[in-house]
């Protein structure tokens, strides 16, 4: 997670995966997967991916770009946070992709100042929360997913085991408080392959992760499963 909210990190440990690859590590991170829905060498390529990419953003100028959060599902880069430039952005993906264990990027970043602590730590709060929910769902497998909060637009990535442990754990994000939207870039587990069994019936071509380069957040749902906007209920 970004370098300064080590503390927020901490008290949050509940923000599985992201706080807990940062605190114990690519291997600790790999140590994971006997009870996700991924190989070691898919969790190992994943790891080693977004500490490449992280390390080359940072490199490049840790100023620019400090608040970009970089978190890696099965080759899958979702980029977020912000920068203040458009060229910052278009940078930043081009970073993504020249990983060779990238497979599409998600860019989610938006041109706008720094958050500042207290926004940060308010998102921190806020994917703790949503992490307990889905820790507290007996229709979500928790550990397989990955949950990145920015202004209150709570990212969700990894592995479903069907079609409903994937609304299942949309909903639960989208009823915690001060949840302004959710984005779910989460994919059935027989489809999140690296490898794709040929298509034996008709269907449409798999959805890209590049959105347009705006913050609008605006955009229609798409038809397929992958990157469905979530808008938050109530209970």
């Amino acid at each position: 997670m970004r370098n300064v909210l080590v503390l927020p990190c901490l008290l949050f440990t509940l923000a599985l995966p992201g706080c807990a690859a940062a605190l114990i590590g690519t291997a600790g991170a790999v140590g994971l997967t006997s009870v996700q829905e991924k190989t070691m060498g898919e969790a190992l390529d994943d790891a080693t991916a977004s500490s490449e990419i992280k390390a080359k953003l940072l490199n490049e100028s840790g100023a620019r770009f400090a608040e970009v959060d970089v978190e890696v599902a099965n080759g899958l880069v979702l980029l977020s946070g912000r920068v203040n430039e458009p060229e910052d952005r278009t940078f930043a993906e081009g970073i993504a992709w020249s990983s060779s264990r990238t497979a599409d990027v998600a860019n989610e970043v938006r041109i706008e100042p720094p958050g500042g602590f207290m926004s940060n730590v308010s998102d921190e709060i806020i994917t703790g929360r949503v992490r307990a929910r889905l820790i507290g769902s007996s229709k979500v497998k928790s550990v397989n997913f990955n949950i990145e909060t920015y202004g209150g637009v709570v990212y969700l990535m990894g592995i479903a085991r069907n079609t409903a442990e994937l609304h299942a754990a949309a909903e639960e994000a989208s009823v915690v408080g001060g949840v302004a939207q959710v984005v779910s870039y989460v994919r059935i587990r027989d489809e999140a392959g690296r490898q794709v069994a040929p298509v034996t019936t008709e269907a449409p071509p798999p959805p890209t992760y590049q959105p347009a380069p705006d913050a609008s957040y605006t955009t229609e749902p798409l038809s397929e499963l992958h990157g469905t906007n979530y808008e938050p209920g109530s209970r």
